[in-house]
């Protein structure tokens, strides 16, 4: 699903618009991401050679022509918003830390806020969670929160404890071999006896 809402892959059929005219299966990657969305796939995917600060910088919103890109310097404006995300992703007092030596969850956090650094308004986040320690789901889960309602955040994710931390007001959709097998709040999914069936058994 999120293949092809990013144009990774291309549907043989059916529609996806971002909005209401907005249709993304006649756009490339690239113009999707432009559109404002961002994607995080399950395994970190940073810049492991350099630091953390590098690496949201690379990530900016900015013109990456090729002579714009070797004499641009940071303004106060751009370095208050790598300074304001590296609180956000907890990793302030990190900037200067090489990514690769980052723990597996800190990379995570790094990527996330890569992603911010794009200012997107759709966020599709795969599996943010996996291989986290217990200590690091419930950090990555008040991130989620807190950036709850300014954008949208859709959440691939098999650990239900996560899912209900980070669901509160939000709509919950259980998928079963490619369909939708019950859709509402956490609650009304947990008690859907198709759910229960199918994933938590009997």
């Amino acid at each position: 699903m999120m293949d092809v809402i990013t144009g990774k892959t291309r549907p043989t059929a059916g529609t996806a618009f971002f909005g209401q005219s907005i249709d993304l299966t006649k756009m490339t990657e690239y113009e999707i991401a432009h559109a404002g969305i961002g994607r995080k796939f399950q395994r970190p995917t940073v810049f492991e050679q350099h630091s953390v600060f590098e690496n949201l910088e690379m990530a900016m919103k900015m013109d990456k022509r090729v002579k714009t890109t070797l004499f641009a310097r940071l303004n106060s404006e751009q370095i208050g918003k790598i300074e304001e995300i590296l609180k956000l992703i907890r990793l302030n007092g990190q900037e200067n830390r090489v990514a690769g030596l980052l723990s597996h969850g800190q990379k995570q956090w790094l990527e996330i806020g890569m992603l911010l650094m794009q200012e997107p308004q759709l966020l599709l986040l795969d599996e943010p969670v996996a291989g986290m320690s217990d200590a690091e789901t419930v950090r990555t889960a008040e991130l989620l929160n807190e950036l709850r309602g300014k954008h949208s955040i859709m959440v691939v994710e098999h650990d239900m404890g996560f899912v209900e931390e980070i669901s509160q007001g939000g709509k919950v959709t259980v998928l079963h071999e490619g369909a939708v097998l019950a859709e509402g709040t956490m609650q009304q999914v947990q008690s859907d006896d198709r759910v229960i069936e199918v994933y938590l058994g009997r």
